[in-house]
């Protein structure tokens, strides 16, 4: 498929529950460069309430059917990711993947696999690289303002203590927390860091009547540099999003990325981001001691939010202007460690990075 550089790419979205209405259908039409064209979807007005526009298809398969779509995105339940992107690789579409990739990492290896084979774009929905208080976090390490860096808190709290009846609180394959939140956090440590040496991983089901797990710690062992991932549904006074501690200094960050509530209260995000998106309204300080030991504390002025970056940076991949916002290899290296995790976790110890697809830095 040949794409003109100066038409919009005609992008389908499979599925349209609530990583495709919340996060997929707006970021994407948010892009100058992209065009909604489809959606595959069995609820077609849900999807004319939003986007009345919008051919609505009531299979995937009849959606990568068309001839027309540049790019298939894929936001459905997790164990779909392998066949759907499988299908529409094999049909000559670029491909991006909601997190996590898939729910098998050898699963992950053949798409990736597939997509070189067909000189397609392949790329997975890591968009919380693009979280301001990641990217704040990222800039901080960078520029050496904490020093070194010894430890690294990361926690995504929740407060929902009722189990939904839902797909990913359910028991099946690619169901609970740590295939939900446990990549995003994964990703954003690996993304600063680079990979670990081992990795340390307890699950639990910690609500009535929990199906799936919804608690989980991960440590992640790097050299003088100890990483820690954390995530809870019952969680009604959650600790900092971000407690970071160098030889310099340290980072606090309380409370979540904005965007997603945004999103969820229909906001429309634009690209360029007009004024005022990502604006992160939680804390963020930088604290240093005093020669007399008392606690110097500096509020640190915290970089916007951008989740539509990603899809701008997926376009420009597709046109052969820039490289891939996440390419498959680094979301390959996530997947790695969430079933190195897994694996962890069934046999309560700590066990040793050998994944060898795994991008060095």
């Amino acid at each position: 498929m040949t794409v003109a550089t100066d038409a919009r790419l005609k992008v389908g979205l499979i599925g349209y529950g609530y990583a495709g209405k919340t996060f997929h259908a707006p970021l994407i039409a948010a892009v100058p460069a992209l065009e909604l064209a489809a959606v595959a979807s069995s609820d077609a007005a849900k999807v004319h309430a939003d986007w009345p526009g919008v051919t609505v298809h009531a299979t995937p398969a009849e959606l990568i059917a068309r001839d027309d779509l540049d790019l298939v995105v894929i936001a459905t339940p997790n164990d779909t990711h392998h066949p759907l992107a499988r299908a529409a690789l094999l049909a000559g579409r670029h491909v991006v993947v909601d997190k996590p990739f898939t729910v098998a990492l050898d699963d992950a290896r053949e798409l990736v696999a597939l997509a070189r084979e067909r000189g397609r774009v392949l790329s997975v929905f890591h968009n919380r690289r693009w979280d301001g208080d990641f990217l704040t976090l990222q800039q901080l390490v960078a520029d050496g303002a904490l020093g070194r860096v010894v430890e690294l808190n990361s926690r995504h709290d929740r407060w929902r203590p009722e189990v939904r009846q839902r797909w990913r609180e359910a028991a099946g394959p690619g169901a609970g927390l740590w295939f939900d939140l446990g990549p995003h956090l994964v990703d954003q440590a690996m993304q600063l860091f680079g990979r670990p040496r081992a990795i340390s991983l307890e699950r639990e089901l910690t609500r009535d009547g929990a199906l799936a797990d919804d608690w989980f710690h991960a440590s992640l062992r790097y050299d003088r540099l100890r990483v820690h991932l954390h995530a809870g549904m019952l969680m009604a006074a959650s600790a900092p999003r971000f407690a970071v501690h160098g030889t310099l200094a340290s980072f606090v960050k309380d409370g979540l990325d904005a965007q997603e509530d945004a999103l969820k209260a229909g906001v429309r995000p634009t690209w360029p981001p007009q004024p005022g998106w990502g604006i992160d309204p939680g804390r963020a300080s930088r604290v240093t001691r005093a020669g007399d030991g008392t606690a110097v504390v500096e509020p640190v002025r915290m970089l916007p939010g951008a989740h539509m970056a990603y899809f701008a940076g997926v376009a420009a991949a597709i046109r052969g202007e820039a490289a891939n916002p996440v390419p498959p290899e680094e979301a390959l290296a996530v997947m790695g460690l969430i079933e190195l995790g897994i694996r962890s976790a069934e046999e309560r110890r700590e066990l040793e990075w050998t994944f060898e697809d795994a991008p060095a830095r």
